[in-house]
């Protein structure tokens, strides 16, 4: 599979130290964090809290452990502040992953997220957007979409827990309302599956739109726990929902098999947001890049 170096692996810092819950990870410096990954065979990865903003630094240092920068999260705020504080601090974190040679910037829209909140019960609150919230979102897209065409970039959609476009239904309507031209769709197995979704479905049915994919495994047993729980998403994280492909629930066999036979091109990203004094971020990185190898050839 994958045949003529048309894919790329590439790993998140989020399993060596977390950016959402900063006792997670807390002591890990950025320097382990990516000697490790590239220790653990891979040759990319996104950016975290930690990272240097120095692109001269920043390079210096993955160079020196030949790994790239394959992209990084922005949060929109297009449905809930005005649209030119987002534009202004997209620009500036466009401009910075340009000049590190990111060709895909990661966007997902925050506003009224519960992602980030501690105590609130993920499948009871999460937003659910009016219509014009909507109308929003695709208009602010579209701006995003063409301001990272004039850097010769896309943005990719990151559906997520605890968000207005988490579910099968909010992913096909922003699909529907949005121009292909300028916004692409990021696929997460582990955000699906967790979501109780049909991730198959989402991804046989957009992958035309998919340029960009994070491989993220889970613990059903925790899943069903946070549901029945009435857990928040931060919690679930802390007590172990996702995982790296090959230790929880997915059979990444079939996606990489429909990713390939439909040439995908781009970044693989492993992302499995854990407690590293539980899921050593180093042996689970291992664990990720032997299962990948295994199955899908790269």
């Amino acid at each position: 599979m994958f045949e003529g170096n048309q894919v790329k692996l590439a790993i998140a810092p989020i399993g060596w130290t977390n950016d959402d819950i900063p006792e997670l990870g807390g002591e890990v410096t950025f320097e382990q964090c990516i000697s490790e990954m590239a220790l653990a065979g891979f040759s990319g990865c996104e950016v975290g809290n930690k990272y240097p903003r120095n692109p001269n630094v920043l390079q210096k240092a993955l160079s020196l452990r030949n790994l790239e920068i394959a992209s990084a999260w922005f949060s929109a705020f297009l449905t809930s502040k005005p649209f030119e504080e987002t534009i202004k601090a997209f620009i500036k974190h466009r401009d910075f992953l340009h000049e590190m040679g990111a060709k895909v910037i990661v966007v997902s829209e925050q506003g009224n997220s519960i992602q980030g909140q501690m105590e609130t019960a993920l499948f009871d609150h999460k937003p659910v957007f009016t219509e014009g919230e909507w109308k929003l979102l695709v208009e602010g897209l579209h701006l995003l979409g063409d301001l990272a065409a004039e850097k010769g970039m896309v943005i990719v959609y990151h559906h997520h827990m605890g968000t207005g476009v988490q579910t099968t239904e909010e992913i096909d309507h922003l699909m529907a309302e949005t121009d292909p031209k300028k916004v692409s769709l990021l696929y997460d197995t582990g955000h699906l599956v967790f979501s109780g979704e049909d991730h198959l479905h989402i991804l046989n049915k957009h992958m035309c739109r998919i340029h960009h994919v994070h491989l993220k495994d889970v613990r059903i047993d925790v899943a069903n726990k946070a549901r029945e729980g009435k857990w928040s998403f931060l919690q679930a994280v802390k007590k172990g929902v996702f995982t790296v492909p090959g230790d929880g629930v997915i059979d990444f066999k079939t996606v990489f098999e429909v990713l390939d036979v439909a040439g995908y091109k781009g970044w693989f990203v492993v992302e499995a947001e854990q407690d590293p004094a539980l899921a050593n971020p180093f042996e689970y990185a291992l664990k990720a890049r032997d299962y990948i190898r295994e199955t899908s050839g790269i």
